[in-house]
């Protein structure tokens, strides 16, 4: 989490910068707004059905079960992925809404199943932060990751006011920008947004599994 970006990712991250200065200003704060809107409802409603908290399991055990939630998960993204790719243009740019729900409902079971209260406004925070643990670029990442030590012991703000959407929105969006583009692809749509669904998902649920082992050890 810490390793700095090598030669690709600074690569990748200039001309990511490139394409955002080119970007209207009026565009990034509609992407912005709409992003916020997005994951707020999201992480409203997305505890309505998960299962409450585990309590009284082992890590191995808490683990077993997360393994066994990402796979399902995992499942269901290169389903929605495949179906998206193979609809063409307008059904990629569905998917991202679809994974966005997806991914987001994910970290909430997950929240459960290592015992945390997902109706917690400071466990709503501690979701945002492990998502964008799994994607950012390396130096934002390393920011989020000093963020999350200690946890439990910090204090933490009661509302949205002072989180940094723009931020959220533009490292989500740069991180996934490039593989997703070729989901619009014909013909190899299909395969390649379930391939690329499958790994997002992958790389969320590990990510997830660390953050809440840290939790785990430092109690």
């Amino acid at each position: 989490m810490l390793t700095p970006p090598n030669a690709l990712d600074r690569a990748a991250r200039g001309l990511q910068g490139r394409i955002n200065r080119i970007i209207p200003e009026q565009v990034h704060a509609a992407v912005t707004t709409v992003i916020q809107g997005m994951t707020r409802t999201i992480l409203t409603g997305a505890d309505l059905t998960t299962a409450p908290p585990l309590i009284g399991a082992s890590l191995a055990e808490r683990d077993r079960r997360a393994r066994e939630t990402i796979d399902a998960y995992r499942k269901t993204a290169a389903v929605e992925g495949g179906v998206a790719g193979a609809g063409g243009f307008w059904l990629a740019l569905a998917d991202f809404p679809a994974l966005l729900v997806i991914k987001i409902k994910l970290l909430f079971d997950l929240c459960a199943v290592y015992g945390h209260e997902a109706d917690l406004f400071e466990e709503r925070l501690h979701v945002l932060a492990l998502f964008q643990l799994a994607f950012s670029g390396a130096e934002h990442r390393a920011a989020v990751f000093h963020g999350l030590e200690d946890w439990d012991s910090r204090e933490h703000p009661a509302d949205f006011e002072h989180f940094d959407w723009r931020t959220f929105q533009r490292e989500y969006r740069d991180y996934i920008d490039l593989a997703k583009m070729a989901q619009m692809i014909p013909v190899v749509g299909a395969p390649i947004g379930a391939f690329v669904n499958w790994r997002l998902l992958e790389r969320l649920g590990e990510t997830a599994m660390g953050g809440y082992r840290m939790r785990w050890l430092a109690r």
